[in-house]
């Protein structure tokens, strides 16, 4: 190769190098530059919905490019966490995930239509434990007394759900692990027509936690009976927890996150990350978040992402024990 040649190629490997750099960076540095689609894979009214939608208005404010809430309810979850799965990896469309679509429906079905690496964690938003709720008129005042009840009455008592495979059927079917009782289950497309249905009276009740149930708690619409978690809530501060009715192993946490499609360029997905950590340290996003009984978390998409394994291998102990199947 002479030296006019040589010239000529290292002149075109340049230009070629320079020209992906060229590509590659503004695709984060002017990102997001157009609409952002925001999928809640459950029905409006549901803990993730009214999470995404506080949420996503800050990220409007912030970006000055609109955050669309599409809620993709079904299946659990996974009609919602599919389309996220399947989506181009840009960085324009991302999901507030929960156990229900990040966890139950990967490990407790013999065929996921997805797995864990069809999403790029963003980042661990915060938790809030589960908790029993019943209709005012339905007998048992607590989760002991339910049992007792479900145990006189095998099948009788309805119990609501978000779907099967959702957070709140798993925690019903450790519930029965636990204890015995025969309760049978009712799922829905979402948290909140199951509340509906609870406070009409068409079911007993369901688990839920604070942030879809405020409202009703408030207007005396819905009681009650327990808290599945290590701590009593501050919004219903006289509802003791399960461990305090004698009742242990039965405990749920309902977690929230923040993911995207899985291959979205890292860039990208710090970029978002960066913006999370900033709102959910907003003045008055942590006072909603501590109204709601929702504990905020933050940190760096490696957090999440041990987080989320961390959480899956208690589910597969809680598989392997026979707490929960895979159907």
């Amino acid at each position: 190769m002479n030296h006019v040649m040589l010239a000529a190629w290292r002149a075109t490997c340049l230009f070629a190098f320079a020209s992906h750099v060229v590509w590659a960076q503004p695709a984060a540095s002017n990102y997001p530059d157009k609409p952002v689609r925001l999928v809640v894979p459950f029905s409006a009214g549901a803990s993730s919905d009214i999470v995404a939608r506080l949420l996503g208005q800050k990220l409007t404010e912030a970006w000055g490019q609109q955050v669309i809430t599409d809620n993709r309810p079904g299946a659990g979850g996974g009609v919602g966490a599919e389309t996220v799965a399947r989506a181009t990896p840009d960085g324009y469309t991302l999901m507030i995930t929960n156990p229900g679509p990040g966890l139950n429906n990967i490990l407790l079905k013999q065929k996921p239509a997805y797995t864990f690496t069809d999403f790029a964690p963003v980042i661990y938003i915060g938790s809030a434990p589960v908790i029993a709720v019943a209709n005012p008129k339905f007998p048992p005042n607590d989760v002991k007394e339910l049992i007792a009840w479900a145990k006189a009455n095998p099948g009788k008592a309805t119990w609501g759900s978000s779907g099967t495979g959702s957070n709140p059927h798993a925690a019903l079917e450790t519930l029965k692990a636990v204890t015995g009782v025969n309760i049978t289950h009712v799922p829905y497309k979402g948290t909140a027509p199951a509340l509906t249905d609870a406070v009409g009276g068409q079911i007993d009740g369901l688990f839920t936690t604070t942030v879809s149930a405020e409202p009703f708690i408030r207007s005396g619409r819905i009681k009650v009976l327990g808290v599945a978690g290590p701590k009593r809530q501050a919004i219903i501060p006289s509802t003791p927890t399960l461990a305090e009715q004698g009742i242990t192993g039965a405990d749920n946490l309902l977690w929230m996150g923040l993911v995207t499609t899985g291959k979205v360029p890292r860039a990208i997905v710090e970029k978002l990350n960066r913006e999370m950590n900033r709102v959910l340290q907003l003045p008055d996003v942590k006072q909603r978040f501590e109204q709601l009984g929702l504990d905020a978390e933050g940190g760096t998409p490696e957090h999440f992402e041990r987080f989320i394994k961390g959480q899956a291998q208690q589910l597969r102990v809680l598989i392997k024990n026979g707490a929960l199947k895979v159907e």
